[in-house]
């Protein structure tokens, strides 16, 4: 998924998406791909951060790497706390589920 040009999905690797252990569940395979998303993001806010920290320092000058990088960390935070409510939307959905 691209957003605003920045494909944060790009990095995870296609066999997370589809479970090709046969006793394994989609459960698995959702779980993972939510780990690496979770891990992408942070690593990009890692990055954000060391990149403000080194610039604040003065050891580089470049600031539009230093602002694409804090972008990147934002629009991944965003996606991620979008696909947390999309879940709890759905969760909360499915409970109100009469049976």
């Amino acid at each position: 998924m691209a957003v605003n040009g920045v494909n944060i999905l790009s990095s995870i690797p296609k066999s997370n998406f589809i479970s090709t252990d046969k006793t394994g569940s989609v459960e698995s395979s959702f779980a993972n791909y939510l780990k690496d998303a979770l891990t992408k993001a942070s690593d990009l806010e890692k990055e954000s951060t060391a990149l403000t920290e080194s610039f604040a320092a003065g050891n580089t000058d470049n600031i539009h790497q230093v602002l694409i990088a804090a972008e990147k960390a934002e629009i991944a935070l965003q996606f991620t706390m979008q696909i947390r409510n999309k879940i709890m939307e759905a969760y909360n959905e499915i409970m109100r589920m009469q049976i």
